[in-house]
């Protein structure tokens, strides 16, 4: 698992090598964690599947955070993803708020390292401005812009943002090479 994929198209005059990466990108929330994976080959991206993993907030901290761990495993499991993208921290007026964040992100980044899986990080203003253009883009403008972007229909607001956070990842990571001979 997590063996990046090489694909080889041949023109009439160059062979062209280059990977395909399955993105996934986990919007972590103590509540609701949304995910959502999309392949990237370099040039193009691919709406691969989405969804929300909703922890019960009647339920001890242990237990959610421990549903959040197993749902994420079974993602990476069924899905097969070479890379793993996540939205960094920020600290908000509410210190509780931001500590409770701060453990689903921190089960998350757990799973992927646990499967082997290389996880990269990145501001809400960045992931914004790869998919809308502006940092300061709404929920609902970034949920737009996912939908035409991959063409994938309608996305609850969650998923959305994990979607966005994987796109950014394609368009940001450094680890697509292109050799063309």
């Amino acid at each position: 698992m997590g063996v990046l994929r090489k694909i080889y198209k041949i023109t009439a005059t160059h062979e062209r090598i280059f990977t395909l990466a399955r993105i996934l990108g986990i919007d972590p929330g103590l509540h609701r964690t949304g995910w959502g994976i999309v392949d990237y080959d370099g040039f193009h991206l691919k709406y691969v599947i989405h969804g929300v993993i909703i922890a019960d907030p009647a339920q001890k901290i242990e237990i959610r955070l421990r549903h959040i761990y197993k749902m994420l495993s079974d993602v990476i499991e069924e899905n097969s993803p070479t890379e793993v993208s996540i939205e960094q921290v920020f600290v908000n007026n509410n210190p509780l708020s931001s500590l409770k964040l701060g453990m689903a992100r921190g089960v998350a980044i757990c799973v992927a390292s646990v499967m082997g899986l290389r996880v990269t990080e990145y501001t809400p203003n960045k992931i914004k401005k790869s998919v809308v253009g502006s940092g300061h883009a709404t929920k609902d403008q970034v949920s737009i812009m996912v939908q035409k972007l991959l063409n994938c229909g309608s996305v609850k607001l969650d998923a959305a943002d994990a979607l966005a956070i994987a796109i950014c990842h394609a368009h940001h990571a450094t680890c697509y090479k292109m050799i063309i001979a």
